[in-house]
């Protein structure tokens, strides 16, 4: 039913950002997610179809191509999944009017009730312009043209979902840091970036920031916090369980939150939410709802890791070293849901328990394997 010379540009689209995935040249996860719902209305804008099946399958193809491309970056998948819940939900408005101009059937308790049958209601075909039919044999598209303006406005709700996020999570950081406090941070993170600087316009705190070697990460993060005007310390790795005491709280960003409340985030992060369980220290993390994945971590935490030039960590120049070890270098730690107090989201503050509840509420299980 689609129209191959339409869907031609939206394909192109599609193709288009799968390579750029495969190559890298989109980083990050909400780079990703924007990427993704923009080609996604392309995709919606020039598809054909008669019913919401066919619309259906067709962002399923082209999600699924996407998660292909590049399936350690999680929040591709999400958003095509976002997508298709919230094209359910408009459809189901958009025709919830037209479920009551289906006929009435007679039972023998009506006419006990009313008296008298009535007449089955028909709709006569003049007043059932406008409204959105699914398989109309006389007009294709007109079940199309009916819902695409439903449909971009949905998805322009999920865009702006995304623009704001940044600013969405950290509206209540005064709430969760106090003055005189202690924060500790690992890595870059734009999403705990935004949150520490937001915390400083009401409350003087301190923060350390870990350098998270190999990529040492931590130094742009300390200089962006220290030019700032947050007092900021740099300390290296292997001073985190030493400095640990002294930390009230302990903020992570993450790369992707699992239906069992644990998460991947950056290397290292396992190590400091371990050495702040040690000391009873609450580990908070920042992320948006679109790092939310259905997806489990249940037989081996490497599975789903992502793998760096193990040459950072040690390089060749190290000889014999070298040859007699096996050097890995994870871009991300597994982080079991016991070792997190909380995901703190552009909806709200929740528990790990609850992650799996916020996945119902945003996508549908049918979805969970695009």
């Amino acid at each position: 039913m689609v129209s191959e010379s339409r869907s031609a540009p939206a394909n192109r689209s599609v193709e288009v950002l799968a390579q750029r995935l495969r190559r890298r040249q989109v980083v990050g996860s909400r780079a990703a997610a924007l990427e993704t719902l923009l080609v996604l209305r392309q995709v919606i804008a020039k598809a054909r179809f008669s019913n919401l099946e066919q619309l259906v399958a067709v962002i399923r193809d082209a999600g699924r191509r996407l998660v292909e491309a590049q399936p350690k970056e999680h929040s591709v998948g999400n958003t095509v999944r976002k997508i298709l819940h919230h094209i359910r939900e408009e459809f189901h408005a958009a025709t919830r009017g037209t479920v009551a101009a289906k006929p009435v059937s007679f039972s023998i308790s009506k006419f006990v009730l009313q008296g008298q049958p009535r007449k089955q209601a028909v709709v006569p075909k003049a007043e059932s312009k406008g409204t959105l039919r699914e398989n109309d044999p006389d007009d294709p598209d007109s079940f199309a043209r009916g819902l695409k303006p439903v449909l971009m406005e949905a998805i322009q709700d999920v865009l702006d979902e995304l623009e704001t996020v940044y600013d969405n999570i950290s509206k209540n950081a005064k709430d969760h840091i106090h003055s005189d406090e202690i924060i500790l941070t690992l890595g870059m993170s734009k999403t705990v970036e935004q949150f520490l600087k937001s915390a400083a316009h009401s409350h003087n705190y301190s923060v350390i920031v870990a350098e998270t070697a190999p990529s040492y990460d931590g130094r742009v993060m300390a200089n962006s916090l220290s030019e700032a005007g947050i007092s900021t310390f740099l300390v290296p790795d292997s001073s985190i369980f030493a400095l640990m005491s002294r930390v009230n709280k302990v903020i992570l960003g993450a790369h992707v939150i699992l239906a069992n409340g644990g998460m991947f985030a950056i290397s290292g992060s396992l190590m400091v939410a371990t050495a702040a369980k040690a000391h009873s220290t609450p580990v908070v993390v920042c992320a948006g709802q679109f790092k939310l994945t259905p997806l489990w971590n249940l037989y081996h935490e490497y599975g789903a890791h992502d793998f760096g030039n193990p040459s950072d960590v040690l390089g060749f120049e190290n000889g014999d070293l070298f040859d007699k070890v096996d050097v890995v270098n994870p871009y991300y730690d597994y982080v079991q849901p016991e070792l997190v107090v909380a995901y703190i989201t552009n909806d709200g503050d929740h528990p790990p328990s609850s992650i799996y509840r916020l996945l119902k509420e945003t996508y549908d299980d049918e979805d969970n394997e695009l």
